[in-house]
């Protein structure tokens, strides 16, 4: 696990940029209808935002927690964007990724005192 978490510390930016364009693509596609996932588009926002927030909570560049924050007004901007693309933004999407983005730094943090034996939080 430490290797991993170690590449995840080394390439924390090209992971997020990655993440934070597959949500944005995902999110802004323009579709006729909605596709049917398994699972409440909550649980895809939670996870999503989840993974957005994961590497760099653990690589903890200066000024982490202003990434963070960013990342909870860019799902707010997509929310407002959402209806001009044929797609529905809604306030309760924007608490599922709030949580997300609060779990993603909770579980790098777990990560980074338990595999890497660093101070938690």
């Amino acid at each position: 696990m430490k290797p991993l978490l170690n590449l995840v510390q080394l390439h924390w930016l090209s992971f997020t940029a990655l993440i934070a364009l597959l949500i944005t693509g995902l999110s802004l596609y323009p579709v006729d209808s909605l596709p049917a996932v398994p699972g409440t588009d909550k649980t895809h926002h939670f996870i999503a935002y989840g993974a957005l927030a994961f590497p760099v909570a653990l690589a903890r560049p200066e000024r982490w927690s202003l990434f963070i924050t960013g990342f909870l007004v860019y799902s707010g901007v997509i929310e407002l964007v959402q209806p001009y693309v044929n797609r529905y933004g809604e306030w309760l999407d924007l608490g599922a990724n709030g949580l997300g983005l609060l779990v993603g730094v909770l579980f790098a943090s777990f990560a980074r005192s338990i595999f890497l034996k660093e101070k938690f939080l």
